[in-house]
């Protein structure tokens, strides 16, 4: 009997537990709040970006190569992108309007798609870039990391200066405004 007491106490128990934090989590109380996103912001100067962002090599959806080691040395906005992502798909016009109007300041836009090679062929056509897209396949996630992206989340933007140091992330949706305002400070 004594057992049987102890049984149904801790079932009990239990069961008050567990609907206490269910009351809480929806009265908003016991929810932790949204992690915000990563502060974009950093001093003019970075660490280095890794080796392997400079060794890489991916093929280009419309033919060639997207060669890495070609644009060391100026200032770069390097984005993360796939089709079937919406804020990717909703920041693309604001990327490619910073790449035309920064172009003669040796800025250089380059999209990296984490995605099948048809697909993003596909997309190109309905929705041409005016800067350079590499294809990084879904490999491509392990070099958004080594640059930052803990979360392993899209969009992941990165600016790398002239020096070839890391001086701002974004993961989530830049736009047209937050890009020049960080060019500014170049």
């Amino acid at each position: 009997m004594n057992r049987r007491l102890w049984i149904l106490g801790g079932a009990g128990a239990a069961a008050a537990v567990a609907g206490v934090a269910w009351q809480q989590a929806g009265s908003g109380r016991g929810t932790p709040p949204a992690p915000a996103a990563p502060a974009p912001v950093k001093g003019p100067r970075g660490e280095p970006a890794p080796a392997t962002l400079w060794q890489t090599r991916l093929p280009n959806p419309a033919g060639g190569e997207l060669v890495m080691e070609a644009l060391r040395g100026a200032p770069m906005v390097l984005n993360f992108w796939a089709t079937w992502c919406v804020p990717c798909v909703r920041e693309m016009p604001e990327l490619d309007h910073f790449q035309r109007e920064y172009a003669d300041r040796g800025w250089r836009v380059v999209g990296l798609a984490l995605d099948n090679l048809k697909a993003v062929r596909e997309f190109l056509a309905k929705t041409p870039v005016s800067y350079a897209i590499g294809l990084a396949g879904f490999d491509g996630s392990t070099l958004s990391r080594e640059l930052g992206n803990d979360k392993g989340g899209l969009p992941f933007t990165v600016i790398i200066n002239r020096q070839g140091e890391i001086v701002r992330r974004r993961l989530g949706q830049t736009s047209l405004d937050e890009l020049r305002t960080w060019a500014a400070e170049f």
